[in-house]
């Protein structure tokens, strides 16, 4: 099964060569290579390589660390791989979801980080009745007061708390709302999105909404993709929902167009579940001749 590596650095000084190395000595059949910060969750190129990852294929990195730089980040991308079908294995560090010994490593850290939540919460509580026992009563005295610039200062205190959990989505979402709205239905947006996500990590069109409207008011996004859709031929839509997979991600392949549709539930335009790249190949022609691409 292919082997896939991936390689990281934080800066221009840094040389990614040596984990190359390593990786090629390991056997990956491509090494796809990234200048990124680790706290970054919104890597483009690693978003690339979990979505072209397949069933059966091994996502392979020299350290964790080039990976992700805290345990929730890297047991959400093990999750997406899980999904797949497809394994990760790291060279220096005891892990690979291949085998029984590597799934029982990833448990024990998934054990040991849902304590550590279990720890704080407990901590948490206890120090709040502790707090409440001697008369202090917790919160911003500003907002029990409901004093205006208290209550202020909060509020954009958690709207760039929310900015910032979407910077760290924004690749799953963006270039499809960038491409597609308002030319295609929220509902049919909201599915090509879904597609290759995990259950545990899919949108809701309020929740899509929100997202949109809070990248509309920072300026990251046109208002034009809140304007009411319009009403398309019955005939476009399957060639408008094909180039707009295409669109998103320019090296998609065609049978990850398939598997993408048949995640989607689209049916081919002879009613089957089952989609063939020659069928994409058709509704790409199409696309084409409508200008959607």
């Amino acid at each position: 099964m292919p082997l896939i590596g991936y390689a990281r650095v934080s800066t221009e000084d840094q040389t990614p060569l040596p984990q190359v190395q390593a990786l090629n000595a390991a056997g990956c059949s491509q090494v796809l290579e990234e200048q990124a910060s680790g706290g970054d969750r919104a890597r483009p190129v690693l978003a690339r390589l979990l979505e072209q990852m397949r069933k059966g294929d091994t996502l392979i990195v020299v350290r964790i660390d080039r990976l992700a730089r805290s345990l929730s980040h890297l047991l959400d991308v093990i999750e997406r791989l899980e999904a797949k079908g497809a394994f990760f294995r790291s060279i220096e560090d005891p892990i690979d979801t291949a085998s029984p010994q590597g799934k029982f490593t990833l448990q024990v850290l998934g054990a040991a980080a849902e304590f550590e939540r279990a720890l704080i919460r407990e901590r948490t509580k206890a120090g709040l009745a502790s707090a409440r026992s001697k008369g202090r009563i917790g919160g911003n005295p500003g907002l029990r007061a409901r004093d205006p610039a208290a209550m202020r200062k909060i509020q954009l205190a958690r709207r760039d708390g929310y900015m910032e959990r979407l910077a760290g989505t924004a690749s799953e979402w963006v270039p499809y709302v960038r491409r597609l709205r308002p030319d295609m239905a929220w509902e049919d947006v909201l599915r090509i999105v879904n597609a290759p996500l995990p259950v545990a990590k899919r949108w809701t069109q309020p929740r899509l909404l929100r997202a949109t409207r809070a990248y509309v008011r920072e300026g990251f996004l046109p208002a034009a993709v809140l304007t009411r859709a319009a009403r398309r031929a019955t005939d476009d839509r399957l060639p408008a929902i094909v180039a707009a997979i295409k669109g998103a991600d320019t090296e998609i392949t065609l049978q990850a167009i398939c598997d993408r549709l048949e995640a989607m539930r689209e049916r081919t335009p002879r009613g089957r579940t089952k989609w063939q790249p020659s069928s994409v190949k058709m509704l790409l022609g199409q696309a084409k001749g409508l200008g959607t691409i």
